[in-house]
């Protein structure tokens, strides 16, 4: 069976990104006084492949715990000859606490053997690691699984496979293991709305390696693997690219191989349609698998993934048959970029926003998950920690609530209006609670050979072509593309928090368009900070298992896919919506041809329209506390 993953973001080398703060001077001695080092351990899998294993443990007769964090990034302590102090830094942290910390390349990554496809072999390579440290000699048998980005995004499909020693887990920044959950079908971030996000095309230039990479023979002892990694870590780079240019090129199929860049895995996953058999055939967690840990989540609002992430949190919460599984769920939501948690200062700034002091004690809450479910110690950590905490931009503020979103938030209705010239932010568009009367619909014109360029957003791992956060939108919305509309200014404050729903009655001239949503917090003086963002591909507005192509003077109902946030908008603030058809390259432009768009070279210009009346109430929900 194939096995299929989908992880993002190549600056970070894995998880446990937390700990820091050991001088490199001294960080491996200091390890060598409290650990027993263990590295290049080729740990067996069911098949006969064998994957490169680091393995710190106390020094100690009893047995010990262990946080596993199993990833497809490079953690050789040495680099081009030189020491590198990472592994060391997190290893310490564990060993310290009385745990043992294994670090593990997924199969065909670096020295571990075999054939690497996104996700690995999951589903067994996962389980099977399991079993081999439960029976260590030195493990107490409980195991748990940590990471950011992915180094996580393989911790849900195992857990559905409910391994005994699986005692508990802290994915962060982990939607692109989610394939599908509830009406959200991202198939592991690979879309939004049936729409490609090109992060991914990025993303696979930058980390896989070729298949004719130098390798290491099969039945290479321990020794050494462990001389070798000295002065050669299996580590090959492609020459640095302009992403931003070659993200341009059509068709989509052929990106990677206009860059010269390895293809096997990304030709198979970009003629994949929303609903195609094979992301259900390989290690993307789909709801309809049942999670099995007690899990702490971390997500991020400037994340790419955010709604998928707090939409698997309430899945678990509310579905899981497990009475213990529902209630052993807690969740943080930082006001960070992807995987950037402890990058939170006194100031935070995200893009160009400066969220205020956003640090939280990070070590402290996960060591004291860790030490309830793997240590099996009587703590207090859900006597103080809140089920869910929150950071609040704006008000600049963490929060707590039971639940996601809290119990106290009502769903308000806010409607667009116009006179018919909603174009750019000096048109006469605006965001209102009472319904329209009248029906003058707002009109542009979508040239895919000239899109609405993406500035800052939720993205993540496109090199230069998107710096992800909040950036100033006024710029942007000079083009006669993007519809503006903004409420009166707020008497009071008014904080938003949670799911941002919104539904579109548009119409067009081209059979199959896209349409975008991005909410938006205006201060005094004008400046228009994005939150978050959402596109549809019009042809899947019924379903993704169908695709139903537009008729020319018909106007048609588009529920897009949620936004999430939680923004405090202050007194004299106004909040805004954009409208568009292409926010560029943080998604793939619709060439609006109707064909498959992956294998298209040229596009046709649509001529669309949003309408707002009694008849057609195009609108969003907002989350109002």
């Amino acid at each position: 069976m194939k096995l299929y993953r989908i992880p993002y973001v190549f600056f970070l080398l894995f998880s446990f990104q937390i700990f820091f703060g050991q001088e490199a001077s001294d960080i491996f001695s200091k390890l060598d006084e409290i650990a027993i080092v263990d590295q290049k351990v080729m740990m067996p899998m069911r098949d006969g492949v064998r994957l490169a294993t680091d393995i710190y443990r106390p020094k100690t007769k009893e047995k010990v715990p262990i946080i596993f964090s199993r990833t497809p990034y490079n953690f050789n302590t040495w680099v081009d000859g030189e020491r590198r102090t990472r592994t060391a830094e997190q290893a310490y942290e564990a060993v310290k606490r009385g745990y043992a910390y294994v670090v593990q390349n997924e199969r065909g990554r670096f020295f571990s053997e075999g054939e690497w496809d996104i996700l690995g072999l999951p589903l067994t390579d996962g389980y099977d690691a399991f079993s081999w440290m439960a029976n260590q000699s030195w493990s107490n048998g409980k195991i748990g699984t940590y990471g950011c980005s992915s180094t996580a995004e393989w911790q849900m499909a195992v857990s559905a496979l409910d391994h005994p020693s699986h005692a508990a887990m802290v994915p962060q920044g982990f939607g692109a293991g989610i394939g599908t959950v509830g009406s959200i079908q991202e198939q592991g971030n690979w879309y939004r709305g049936g729409v490609e996000q090109l992060l991914f095309f990025s993303w696979l230039y930058g980390v896989e390696h070729d298949k004719f990479k130098p390798r290491i023979p099969e039945g290479a002892t321990q020794e050494d693997l462990i001389r070798i990694s000295r002065f050669y870590d299996l580590a090959p780079k492609n020459p640095p690219i302009d992403m931003a240019e070659a993200l341009k090129h059509l068709p989509l199929k052929d990106i990677v191989k206009n860059i010269k860049g390895k293809r096997e895995i990304f030709d198979k996953m970009v003629v994949r349609k929303p609903n195609d058999p094979a992301w259900y055939e390989g290690g993307l967690y789909h709801d309809t698998m049942e999670i099995s840990a007690p899990s702490f989540w971390f997500a991020s609002w400037y994340d790419v993934s955010i709604t998928p992430n707090l939409a698997l949190f309430n899945h678990v919460r509310n579905n899981s048959k497990d009475a213990q599984i529902r209630e052993n769920q807690y969740l943080v939501i930082a006001p960070t970029l992807h995987c950037a948690f402890t990058r939170a200062t006194e100031n935070t700034v995200v893009g160009q926003r400066s969220v205020g002091d956003a640090r939280l004690n990070y070590a402290e809450q996960i060591f004291g998950w860790w030490d309830l479910w793997l240590k099996g110690e009587s703590n207090d950590f859900k006597e103080n920690t809140p089920r869910v905490q929150y950071y609040t931009m704006g008000s600049n503020q963490w929060q707590s609530a039971e639940e996601w979103p809290p119990a106290d938030t009502n769903m308000v209705t806010y409607y667009l209006d116009s006179d018919g010239n909603a174009n750019t932010l000096n048109g006469s568009g605006t965001l209102t609670k009472k319904r329209p009367s009248r029906d003058n619909p707002d009109s542009f014109v979508y040239d895919p050979m000239n899109p609405v360029s993406s500035l800052g957003g939720n993205v993540c791992c496109t090199g230069n072509a998107v710096e992800g956060g909040a950036f100033d939108q006024r710029k942007m919305e000079e083009r006669p593309d993007i519809l503006v509309y903004t409420s009166d200014v707020l008497k009071e404050g008014t904080e938003v928090t949670g799911f941002i729903e919104s539904t579109l009655f548009v119409s067009s001239d081209a059979k199959d368009t896209d349409f975008t949503i991005k909410l938006i917090d205006v201060h005094p003086d004008g400046t228009a900070y994005n939150l978050d963002e959402t596109i549809q591909r019009v042809r899947y507005r019924e379903g993704y298992d169908k695709e139903v192509f537009m008729e020319e003077g018909k106007v048609y109902k588009v529920d897009l896919t949620p936004m999430a946030t939680s923004n405090y908008f202050k007194k004299g603030h106004r909040i805004r919506i954009e409208v568009s058809s292409s926010n560029f390259p943080r998604f793939a432009r619709n060439l609006n041809t109707g064909g498959n768009n992956f294998d298209e070279t040229e596009g046709v210009v649509a001529r669309n329209k949003v309408h707002h009346s009694k008849r057609y109430p195009s609108q969003i929900r907002l989350p109002i506390r």
